[in-house]
């Protein structure tokens, strides 16, 4: 049972709806919408400019739109009920009839004529129980003049045997067309296959139901808006003879899916006509085509669900059908026993046939696929060497780029000797790079990282190697912490700090004070700081957090231990990240042993520690410092300082 909440005004309105399929669920929304016109009212949307009406759906109500197109909103009895002139809405239930009559009902007078012509009368009004896909008017008005006239210019057979096509011979229900079903037609018992989609839309043979279930006495009468044909070959069956997709059927048997494609089942094929294969680079369509494991995973040879699991988005533009949201159908809905056929004027190669090359072109990583070939990486990308390759984003790169040797070095960096991928990483793996670096992994509870860089996109898994899209230029790290502070002039007062403390084996994550950190205290309190042994290390040791932690592990109150005192607090904002309010000015300069994150100020506890009391003026920042030492030595114990 599914519960539906609507907000009507200020009221909670709380309906019960017992959905048994998604066209009831559908129906159900249209009888909610239409109710404010009289009982048995359905709201129903109507595309302008033209006479296609569905039962709405609350997306659909909302947008306004249906395939892109806009609609206007239209209100009409719901199925089985008419108006009673001067009363609102619906509220008489329709009579009762037999299927023939029921076609005058409905409007369907054209098949009501058939049904005449071809002596089907008779049957429609006796006894008996029927499912009936009845055309609509304009159904039979859009068929090819040469079939309507080779069916109707004789009283013959083959119009009884189109009309026995339409009919099942039991009372079939819109909640009992099942999707993926089929049912024995009336026709030499050819099956009739049913598609019941989740947003309402019923189809027989790929012909939509557009007034389903008009009960009569001897059956049930369901309107489709085209004239369904017999169909006798499997899907293999139909490529196998078709011209234009030779090239298609070529790759089947190469690729060993010829069997599958006759199997029993439902499939939606995506078939690529010869003109789709032309449009390949010649290099690749041979490298595809002479692949077996290749041609197994291209979703335009598998189905909707493809033997791969690639997700295929199936939509529509006003009349057109969409795949991938790009209108490449050129023709749709060729039936055959196990499926239906849709040509495609492109070749959807799927990740699993690409190589690293192919599957950079395709993402937001041009400029690293740019350098990665002007680093003379092209051979690696386009090889069948397991690889991984750690590509940033177009957004990771700042000023201009060129191709000196430390890029190149940098480059070869972002490509691991093996084929990875992100889900079988863990905390503290070591990778291998092509240029012969180690690299670390970091496992945070809102990110995975690989030294500096995060993962920022799902894994584009190729033929051979994988692509891991990252938010960051990779910062190999290039020596320890020590190194990284010495070869940067902004840490020379920290280094001198260092050396006067003894702290030269330092690990892990440092929040490193720049010398704009310490200039900002008077030059005789920074003298006398850079003496004091004591308070020097307690206020270095303040800065020198437990484990590596890096900006992309930064989340929502991080809190980092320190070697002295109490604990940090870090969050992010616009891409800034904080400690205790104190902005990192550069993070992740990564060494073998740590990473340093610099900041510009000395970092406080949050808690306050120092009260200033019956003093005018405020406390020297020495004598903050020595109190910070005194607060920091004491880690678990606050004391309040009284000045005098």
């Amino acid at each position: 049972m599914n519960v539906c909440v609507l907000v009507l005004g200020l009221s909670l309105v709380l309906v019960t709806c017992v959905a048994r399929s998604p066209y009831q669920a559908v129906m159900q929304h249209s009888r909610i919408r239409g109710r404010q016109q009289g009982p048995n009212v359905c709201a129903m949307q109507q595309i302008k400019g033209s006479d296609k009406k569905y039962f709405t759906n609350c997306k659909q109500w909302y947008h306004r739109k249906i395939c892109g197109k806009p609609t206007v909103i239209t209100y009409e009895c719901c199925p089985g009920y008419e108006r009673i002139p001067g009363e609102k809405g619906c509220p008489a239930a329709l009579p009762l009839v037999n299927i023939y009559n029921t076609l005058g009902v409905v409007g369907a007078s054209t098949t009501q004529m058939y049904s005449e012509r071809a002596k089907l009368k008779e049957e429609i009004e006796g006894p008996g129980s029927f499912t009936f896909f009845v055309p609509s008017n304009k159904a039979w008005d859009a068929l090819p003049s040469e079939i309507l006239d080779s069916l109707v210019s004789n009283v013959n057979i083959e119009l009884l045997n189109t009309l026995h096509y339409h009919m099942v011979n039991r009372r079939l229900t819109s909640e009992e067309l099942k999707h993926g079903s089929s049912f024995p037609s009336m026709y030499q018992d050819f099956p009739v296959h049913i598609q019941h989609y989740s947003n309402g839309i019923v189809t027989v043979n790929c012909a939509r139901l557009t007034k389903p279930d008009q009960h009569a006495t001897n059956g049930i009468v369901h309107v489709v808006d085209r004239v369904i044909t017999a169909i006798s070959s499997s899907v293999h069956s139909f490529i196998e003879t078709d011209d234009d997709l030779e090239t298609l059927h070529t790759a089947i048997a190469a690729a060993g899916l010829s069997t599958i494609l006759e199997n029993e089942g439902q499939y939606t094929v995506f078939a690529p006509t010869n003109e789709a294969f032309e449009k390949i680079p010649q290099d690749t369509l041979n490298r595809i085509l002479g692949d077996p494991v290749a041609l197994r995973g291209d979703p335009g040879l598998t189905v909707l669900t493809t033997l791969q699991g690639t997700v295929l988005e199936v939509g529509c533009d006003g009349d057109q059908m969409t795949l991938n949201g790009k209108a490449i159908i050129t023709k749709k809905d060729k039936l055959g026993t196990n499926g239906v056929v849709h040509y495609i004027n492109e070749l959807l190669i799927p990740d699993s046939a690409k190589t690293l090359l192919e599957l950079a072109e395709g993402s937001s990583v041009s400029t690293a696929t740019r350098l990665f070939v002007a680093a003379g990486l092209r051979p690696q990308l386009t090889g069948s060497e397991a690889l991984t390759m750690l590509a940033p984003l177009d957004s990771a790169f700042k000023g201009s780029l060129t191709m000196t040797p430390d890029m190149r070095k940098l480059m070869t960096n972002h490509l691991l000797k093996e084929q990875l991928s992100s889900k079988s990483l863990y905390h503290g793996q070591e990778l291998e790079t092509l240029g012969g670096l180690k690299l670390r992994v970091f496992v945070y509870r809102n990110n995975l990282c690989i030294e500096n860089t995060c993962i920022a996109a799902h894994d584009k898994t190729g033929r051979y190697a994988t692509m891991l899209t990252v938010d960051k230029v990779l910062s190999p790290p290039m020596g320890t912490i020590m190194d990284v502070l010495k070869a940067d002039d902004r840490f020379s007062l920290l280094v001198s700090a260092i050396q006067t403390t003894g702290m030269t084996e330092l690990t892990l994550t440092f929040f490193a004070l720049t010398n704009d950190a310490f200039n900002a205290l008077p030059p005789v309190e920074l003298n006398k700081l850079m003496r004091e042994y004591k308070q020097l290390s307690g206020v270095l040791r303040y800065h020198l957090g437990q484990g590596l932690l890096v900006s992309g592990g930064v989340g929502s109150h991080t809190r980092v231990e320190v070697l002295q005192g109490e604990r940090l607090e870090l969050g992010v904002h616009n891409y800034t990240v904080y400690v205790n309010k104190v902005p990192v000015a550069e993070a992740d300069l990564m060494a073998t042993n740590g990473v340093v994150h610099a900041v510009n100020s000395i970092i406080k506890p949050l808690r306050e520690c120092l009260l200033p009391l019956h003093s005018p003026a405020s406390v020297s920042l020495w004598t903050q410092i020595t109190l910070l030492t005194i607060y920091l030595g004491t880690q678990n114990n606050v004391y309040i300082i009284y000045f005098m």
